[in-house]
């Protein structure tokens, strides 16, 4: 896949870093899908000590079989710091899919997109970096209220944070911990939920990013 031209540096402050998120927030755009989706590509990176360990599952979709799968490992670029995990892991995550020979129609990270405090989590930065759909699928809730929820797969309710919707809450599996699904660019919210749902099997976690957490495991 080729990677377009850098839209910053990652060698900054975290104040610099801040600053970057909300000047890129403005370009974040929710816009329905151009392409039907044949290929989703998970995004995961795994850290252990000062080493990551990133990984890019593709899978087809809707029948959900893995296509193409790479992995990248390196020193960890950036402290871990709340509110900044994109600053972290974008360095890790951009050379895992220069690697790609197959370029999928979205992307699905696990990560907020929206859900983050200043609009411009890890799902909305890489979105924004390669100017292509992706989303957030994230295991548990960073900010932002709800309602209660029903306990049925498919049930969801709306992720607020300061007036604003800013994601859903979704089951994914009857009985089991919802996942926080939150656009990051290109993609609408109610496109999001439906390939969250659309590309859950027997796990509460989507596939794509399933499996990509699963290949980024340092052994």
């Amino acid at each position: 896949m080729t990677l377009p031209p850098p839209l910053h540096r990652w060698d900054v402050s975290p104040k610099e870093a801040i600053g970057i998120q909300k000047a890129l927030a403005a370009k974040v755009r929710t816009e329905t899908l151009e392409h039907p989706v044949r290929h989703i590509a998970g995004v995961d990176v795994s850290i252990r000590g000062d080493r990551f360990q990133t990984a890019i599952a593709v899978i087809s979709y809707p029948d959900l079989e893995l296509v193409e799968k790479v992995t990248f490992q390196g020193d960890v670029p950036f402290p871990y710091i709340p509110g900044l995990l994109s600053f972290r892991e974008m360095p890790a995550i951009l050379p895992a899919l220069a690697q790609l020979n197959t370029v999928p129609e979205v992307f699905m990270t696990d990560s907020q997109g929206l859900a983050h405090p200043r609009r411009f989590g890890l799902a909305c930065h890489l979105g924004v970096w390669l100017g292509r759909p992706c989303f957030g699928v994230a295991k548990t809730r960073f900010i932002g209220t709800h309602a209660p929820l029903g306990m049925n797969k498919g049930d969801l309710v709306d992720l607020v944070d300061k007036e604003q919707v800013i994601g859903s809450v979704v089951r994914t599996r009857s009985n089991v911990k919802p996942v926080y699904v939150s656009i990051g660019h290109r993609i609408t919210q109610l496109e999001a939920i439906e390939l969250t749902l659309g590309s859950t099997t027997k796990y509460k976690i989507p596939e794509p990013t399933r499996l990509a957490h699963k290949f980024s495991k340092i052994l």
